[in-house]
């Protein structure tokens, strides 16, 4: 069972860089895949984006949630205003927002990347983690928070559900918003 669920702020830094290991998670992203343009992104290798990333955490505020559990972190969620992952409001994503305003207003946040620790998944960690996102974005005055989840994998432990499954969404209130891409809906919660 999760212990909480924080914002992730510079003092957090070790529990984070334990849960993502040596590679980084994801092949190296270390969640730099929606704040990062493409060419930038492979002129990079795992310890630029592991700067990239611990620099954004040290200015702040808070670019996500991180999980603990019995003193070591589980999970992590990136959530914040859509502006602080501009490739997440690239006009040829899914993730797209529907008023291209929304890229750049304060108020719509986005919650973009999971990583979740191999043996804390499966048990609803995302579920928790999304409602956590929810009472955050609400307290940081967001008015609208957007996802762009998957329908479905085929394997429910694949590195490529970082986006989330749709279902989660779906179970926390989330509303289909659009769907640019088959089973990658754009969705929307109204706080």
């Amino acid at each position: 069972m999760t212990d909480a669920i924080l914002p992730l702020t510079p003092d957090l830094w070790p529990h984070f860089e334990d849960l993502f290991g040596k590679q980084g998670a994801c092949y190296g992203c270390w969640c730099t895949y929606f704040r990062l343009p493409p060419a930038a992104r492979r002129a990079s290798n795992r310890e630029r984006n592991k700067d990239h990333i611990r620099a954004r955490i040290e200015v702040g505020p808070p670019p996500g949630l991180l999980a603990l559990e019995a003193g070591q972190a589980t999970g992590w969620m990136q959530i914040g205003p859509r502006a602080d992952v501009p490739e997440f409001n690239n006009a040829g994503r899914g993730s797209a927002p529907l008023d291209p305003g929304d890229a750049a207003d304060p108020g719509v946040w986005a919650i973009s990347c999971f990583f979740i620790r191999n043996k804390a998944r499966g048990r609803g960690l995302t579920h928790q983690m999304v409602g956590a996102g929810i009472d955050f974005a609400r307290r940081c005055g967001a008015r609208r928070l957007e996802a762009c989840p998957m329908d479905q994998s085929k394997d429910s432990r694949s590195v490529g559900l970082f986006v989330g499954s749709t279902r989660v969404f779906e179970q926390a209130g989330f509303r289909r918003a659009a769907e640019r891409k088959p089973g990658r809906p754009l969705m929307q919660l109204e706080l």
